[in-house]
């Protein structure tokens, strides 16, 4: 991890640069992947520079669960997901 990702100012940097990878999804908000590796709920995943953006497509409006860099363990994951219930 380098230091721009660690500073406070990193959050809202991240959700600019997926934003409109996120707007995309809103129309159709099936189109991206299941990860039953990661999650057994009814979550779908569509990755932008590394970042796996899990999001809840059933939800009006869309709901994003985590935008988690690519760089982390399946397991914990896993665990940031289980925690976002």
């Amino acid at each position: 991890m380098n230091a721009k990702t660690n500073s406070p100012a990193a959050p809202p940097v991240v959700i600019q640069a997926h934003l409109p990878v996120i707007e995309a999804l809103v129309p159709f908000p099936h189109q991206g992947d299941r990860r039953p590796n990661l999650t057994g709920r009814p979550l779908r995943f569509t990755n932008k520079h590394n970042y796996p953006i899990a999001y809840a497509p059933d939800e009006n409006p869309l709901w994003v669960v985590a935008v988690i860099h690519g760089s982390r363990s399946p397991r914990v994951m896993a665990a940031i997901l289980r925690d976002r219930e």
